[in-house]
């Protein structure tokens, strides 16, 4: 087996301290999850908790809540109201909020689906999610980010991490003037569009695919040291999604744990492709070797 190392840039892992407990080290509370697609918001409660955040807990539809429930027992579940779909519904909203009272970081859209609704609740959810101090990252990912085509707002605090592909990041550049997604080859220009983009909204952006952008509309990091194409596959996103929510529970700065959790996760998946190879490689593949990922780097 090749030997993985850290890149020098990368943050570390703070100590994790012999006199503490699970409130040490940070609440993730998952927004997501819809009839059809339960296992994506529980992807990514899991994959939180792998890299050292203290407690997941999931809001899902209560349609989904039982099954959301059966996937992993280490994260516990939040039921929201439904539309007769099984999607979160608008009404949602009082209840969503109350229980964001004593998290550290949270993570919105994997499994989400697609409503109008939705479209109306995701923009209203992060304006006020931008106002709450103790709330140190939010991940906006997959149908959340669809939720807010034409409606993107500028936010005060730059605590938002952004996880689109590139189909994604078109919709969301449409109508914009910032720009268009260029062709992947092109990666001068996917660079500076997704820069103006994160400084124009003050976002993180994660623009997803072969060499990840990371940025923060200044600084700019490329992960060209990790990753594979057997990491194209369903859930490997939502993965991800829950990597960066983890981290930033775990006390890093919404930057730097963009950059580490991009990292770790194509690590991840390189360990995994060892085991299993590319075409074979599959979401929980990459999952079970987080842990992996984590003890060669060496944090």
């Amino acid at each position: 087996m090749s030997t993985y190392t850290a890149d020098a840039s990368l943050p570390k892992f703070p100590k994790r301290e012999l006199i503490s407990n699970k409130g040490s080290y940070g609440v993730v509370l998952g927004v997501g999850g819809s009839r059809g697609m339960a296992g994506a918001v529980a992807f990514a409660g899991r994959a939180g908790l792998l890299v050292g955040a203290g407690l997941s807990r999931l809001a899902v539809p209560s349609p989904v809540l039982e099954t959301v429930a059966g996937f992993y027992p280490e994260s516990t579940t939040i039921p929201l109201p439904a539309d007769r779909n099984g999607i979160i519904s608008l009404n949602a909203f009082d209840e969503l909020i109350k229980n964001t009272a004593k998290i550290t970081s949270l993570f919105i859209g994997t499994g989400l689906g697609r409503s109008a609704g939705l479209d109306r609740l995701v923009p209203k959810v992060l304006c006020y999610l931008d106002r709450c101090e103790q709330i140190k990252g939010i991940v906006v990912d997959a149908d959340a980010l669809n939720a807010l085509c034409g409606q993107i707002p500028v936010f005060k605090r730059q605590k938002f991490i952004f996880t689109p592909h590139s189909a994604e990041f078109e919709r969301l550049l449409q109508n914009t003037g910032l720009g268009n997604t260029p062709n992947e080859n092109d990666q001068i220009n996917r660079i500076n569009v997704t820069k103006i983009f994160a400084k124009h909204y003050n976002v993180i952006v994660v623009l997803k695919g072969h060499e990840t952008i990371v940025t923060n509309g200044n600084e700019v990091f490329i992960n060209n040291k990790s990753g594979n194409p057997g990491m194209a596959t369903g859930g490997s996103g939502d993965v991800l999604t829950g990597m960066l929510a983890g981290l930033v529970a775990r006390g890093f700065d919404v930057f730097d744990a963009a950059k580490l959790g991009v990292y770790l996760h194509g690590t991840a998946g390189d360990i995994a492709a060892q085991k299993y190879g590319t075409e074979s490689l599959i979401a929980t593949h990459i999952l079970e070797s987080i842990p992996l990922a984590i003890k060669a780097g060496n944090f």
